[in-house]
């Protein structure tokens, strides 16, 4: 009977916040893979404040997206992505700091393999934990 209640236990513990953040880069990697823009983009916060780093800062959920829309406009250009060398660290309960790589691989028409290092900030929201800047170089 204490085996079966440890295991209850095991099953209904909340997941670390840690593992809740990978879920969101699980998934968001699977999104674009998809070519699921929209699906992937649930992983940032909807919210003016958002920001994403590249060659330019892009401020606000919705000017994000159009970012991502622009300049990955089908399944060709997205090609396949893989996220790797994931380093979360807590910065307190409810914020976190993510260090990371992408690689995409695509055909030279679609614009040829890319890859790069990214920073994360992510909150933890009435949603879960969504990125609320994003520095992707």
């Amino acid at each position: 009977m204490i085996l079966a209640a440890g295991l209850i236990a095991l099953f209904l513990a909340p997941a670390s916040p840690e593992a809740e953040i990978r879920a969101v880069l699980d998934r968001q990697q699977a999104d674009w893979n998809r070519g699921a823009i929209v699906s992937f983009m649930t992983g940032y916060d909807e919210s003016p404040a958002t920001t994403f780093q590249g060659k330019a800062l892009v401020r606000g959920f919705a000017s994000v997206l159009e970012r991502y829309k622009k300049q990955y406009p089908d399944q060709a250009r997205m090609g396949k992505l893989t996220f790797s060398a994931i380093d979360i660290r807590m910065l307190g309960p409810d914020a976190a700091l993510v260090l990371g790589a992408f690689a995409l691989e695509r055909d030279t028409e679609a614009g040829g393999a890319a890859s790069g290092r990214f920073t994360l900030v992510f909150r933890k929201t009435p949603q879960g934990w969504k990125i609320i800047h994003d520095h992707t170089s």
